[in-house]
């Protein structure tokens, strides 16, 4: 705001908008949290709508969670207004398939114009006062507020079949586990603002866990033992290692120490 806004600073009140921790604060409460609290998916129709509109203008939308959003894929396939498999696969592709085109448009982008100098976010690349930019990254801000519902159904709903399995989880109960998963992700986003190492440590947990550590998990456990089972086991070892190794860069990173010791912790304006 304070790029397309110079003086907005210095005006009372309004002068808030130009406070990253005060304008996160008031979309989560505003925005987020309010999305968060439907109980159906589907309710989320016109949101996401919105969030495609700014995917067309920035494809930078849907890089978080690109390749690994199948968490949300039954959820997804029971909104369908006619439920079946083949309509399903159609989504899969096609979304899969925008999700591929965007990223790759980015990082190829984003390597070409910068080298070893691009950012996380490569949108912190530019100048603050680029008017094309600030338009992207209000973009990029407006659609992280309808994806952090979307990821909050599904915690919500694991949570409620692992510690609720059998009892009618009421209004209060709703609004609670809400609360706690929306405002627990609003007190990091106060504290963090590298995205690029937060996208470390997704990738070297929930990524690595999704893509290479569970599948095979569940593979050993119903199959029968034999050979079969030996490359889904050093499947979860390799996996396993990954995240071991990503996590501790990605801390690092986070902390501060950088390949050799020189890293710099960026601090939030």
């Amino acid at each position: 705001m304070a790029g397309f806004f110079p003086n907005l600073e210095h005006i009372p009140v309004l002068g808030l908008l130009t406070n990253r921790r005060a304008v996160i604060v008031i979309c989560t409460i505003c925005i987020s949290f309010p999305l968060s609290l439907y109980r159906d998916i589907s309710k989320l129709a016109k949101a996401s709508a919105f969030a495609l509109l700014s995917m067309f203008v920035i494809i930078f939308a849907i890089l978080t969670q690109a390749f690994v959003c199948h968490h949300n894929s039954l959820l997804i396939y029971g909104s369908l207004r006619k439920p079946t498999l083949d309509r399903f696969a159609k989504v899969t592709n096609y979304s899969t398939g925008i999700s591929l085109v965007a990223c790759l448009a980015v990082a190829l982008g984003g390597f070409l114009t910068f080298g070893d100098k691009t950012e996380g976010n490569v949108l912190n690349n530019f100048p603050a006062d680029n008017t094309v930019v600030n338009i992207a990254r209000l973009c990029f801000g407006l659609n992280m507020l309808t994806t952090l519902p979307l990821e909050s159904f599904v915690c919500r709903e694991v949570m409620v079949l692992y510690f609720f399995p059998h009892h009618h989880v009421n209004t209060l109960l709703h609004i609670a586990l809400t609360s706690s998963l929306v405002f627990s992700a609003m007190l990091i986003s106060l504290t963090i603002c590298d995205l690029g190492a937060v996208f470390e440590i997704i990738g070297a947990t929930s990524a690595c866990a999704l893509a290479y550590i569970l599948p095979p998990l569940c593979y050993i456990k119903l199959a029968k033992r034999s050979w079969r089972v030996v490359p889904a086991v050093v499947t979860v070892v390799l996996g396993t290692g990954v995240m071991g190794i990503s996590l501790v860069m990605g801390v690092g990173k986070m902390l501060g120490f950088g390949a050799g010791g020189g890293g710099e912790r960026k601090v939030c304006s």
